[in-house]
C-alpha cells in the first residue's frame, strides 16, 4: 500500500508539474500575443514641459514616425509644471501596459530626485526603454552688448573684473545653472549666478542685464544664426554636429568638462519586456532614418541609439554625477 501510495503521490506531482508548466507556457504565449497585436490602440505620449520646448519637437518627431510605422496614434500630450515632476509623476501612476510613455529629460530623470523631495523614484518606477538624443549646451553672449571674440576672452575679463560678471539659467539646480557653477569651480572664476523662470533667462541675456549663459543649442539656434548671439563653447565632450566650428568646454581649457541635456523614451514600471523591447528597436530605427537624424542635428540634437541597459547605466551615471554636483554647489544640503 506504502508503494502503491509512492507512485500515486509522484503521479499526482507530476500531473502538478505539467499543470504549472502548461500554465506558465500559456502565460508566456499570452504576453507574446500581447506584443505582436501591440499597439491595437491610440498610445498617449507625455511631455512634462510646455509646447515648443526642446523635449516636445523631439517627443513630436517621434511620435510622428511611430505612428506611420504601428497603424496607430501616438499622442503627445503636454503636462507641464514643477521642473517637469508633474508629468513624469503622472506616467509612473499610469498603468503600465504600454500605452501611457513619456519622452523625459535629463531633469527629471538625473537631478531631480536630489533637488526634490518625490514621492517616487524616477530611476526605479519608470522603464528605461531608449535614448532619444543629447542636446549639449552651448555658452552664449549677446554680441551687441558684450563683445568678445571667444571664450578665452571672456575668461581673461571675468578675471580682470571678479565679482562683475553675472551668469542667467532656467532656474537653480537646472543643467543652465550646473554649467555655470561648473564653469566658475575648475577656473576660480568670481561670477553670480542669477535664476530665471524658464525664456525669462533668455530674454535678459538679449537686454543685456546678464553677460552670458548656457543655453540648449535648440532653445538658441536661430538666434545663433541671426547673430543675435555668439557661441563661444559647447558643454559636450564632442563638437555638436549642429554647430561644428564651436569648440568644446574642454577644448578651451575647461578639462573633463561635461554636461547638457539628454532625452529618452520612458514607460511605467512593470510595463511588459516583450512591449518595452518593440517600442526600443522602433525607437532606434527612426533615430537613425536619414532625414529624422539631419532633422535632430538641424534642431540642436545628436541622435543616441544604443541598447536599454546602456541607457540604463548612463541614468544612474548622470544621477550620481549631478548629485554630487549640487550638493557641492550648496543647491542641496549633503544629507540628502
Amino acid at each position: 500500500m506504502r508503494c502503491r501510495a509512492g507512485i500515486v503521490g509522484a503521479a499526482g506531482r507530476l500531473a502538478a508539474a505539467a499543470a504549472l508548466a502548461s500554465a506558465c507556457l500559456g502565460a508566456t504565449a499570452a504576453t507574446a500575443n500581447a506584443a505582436d497585436d501591440y499597439p491595437s490602440k491610440p498610445v498617449r505620449v507625455v511631455v512634462a514641459f510646455s509646447a515648443g520646448g526642446t523635449t516636445d519637437i523631439l517627443a513630436r518627431l517621434v511620435a510622428d514616425h511611430m505612428s506611420k510605422e504601428f497603424g496607430q496614434s501616438f499622442v503627445v500630450e503636454n503636462k507641464p509644471g514643477a521642473g517637469g515632476n508633474i508629468g513624469t509623476g503622472y506616467v509612473v501612476n499610469a498603468k503600465p501596459d504600454g500605452y501611457t510613455l513619456i519622452v523625459d529629460s535629463v531633469g527629471p530623470i538625473a537631478i531631480n530626485p536630489t533637488l526634490h523631495d518625490l514621492p517616487y523614484d524616477p530611476l526605479t518606477d519608470l522603464v528605461a526603454i531608449a535614448q532619444v538624443a543629447d542636446v549639449p549646451n552651448v555658452l552664449v553672449v549677446a554680441p551687441e552688448h558684450l563683445k568678445v571674440k571667444d571664450i578665452h576672452e571672456l575668461v581673461k575679463n571675468i578675471k580682470a573684473n571678479p565679482g562683475k560678471y553675472n551668469f542667467s539659467s532656467t532656474g537653480v539646480g537646472t543643467s543652465s545653472h550646473l554649467s555655470g557653477y561648473m564653469m566658475g569651480k575648475m577656473q576660480d572664476l568670481k561670477i553670480t549666478h542669477i535664476p530665471y523662470k524658464g525664456a525669462e533667462a533668455l530674454n535678459d541675456l538679449l537686454a543685456g542685464r546678464v553677460q552670458f549663459m548656457f543655453a540648449t543649442i535648440p532653445s538658441v539656434h536661430s538666434l545663433i544664426e541671426a547673430g543675435r548671439l555668439k557661441p563661444l563653447a559647447v558643454s559636450s565632450p564632442h563638437r555638436s554636429r549642429s554647430l561644428p566650428d564651436v569648440p568644446t568646454m574642454d577644448e578651451a581649457g575647461f578639462k573633463g568638462f561635461r554636461a547638457g541635456s539628454w532625452f529618452g523614451l520612458f514607460a511605467p514600471k512593470g510595463t511588459p519586456e516583450a512591449v518595452v523591447k518593440k517600442l526600443h528597436d522602433s525607437v532606434n530605427r527612426i533615430i537613425q532614418i536619414p532625414e529624422v537624424s539631419k532633422q535632430m542635428v538641424q534642431q540642436g540634437a545628436d541622435p543616441v541609439p544604443g541598447s536599454s541597459e546602456q541607457f540604463k547605466h548612463f541614468i544612474q551615471e548622470e544621477h550620481d554625477r549631478w548629485k554630487a554636483v549640487l550638493i557641492e554647489s550648496g543647491a542641496v544640503k549633503s544629507q540628502q
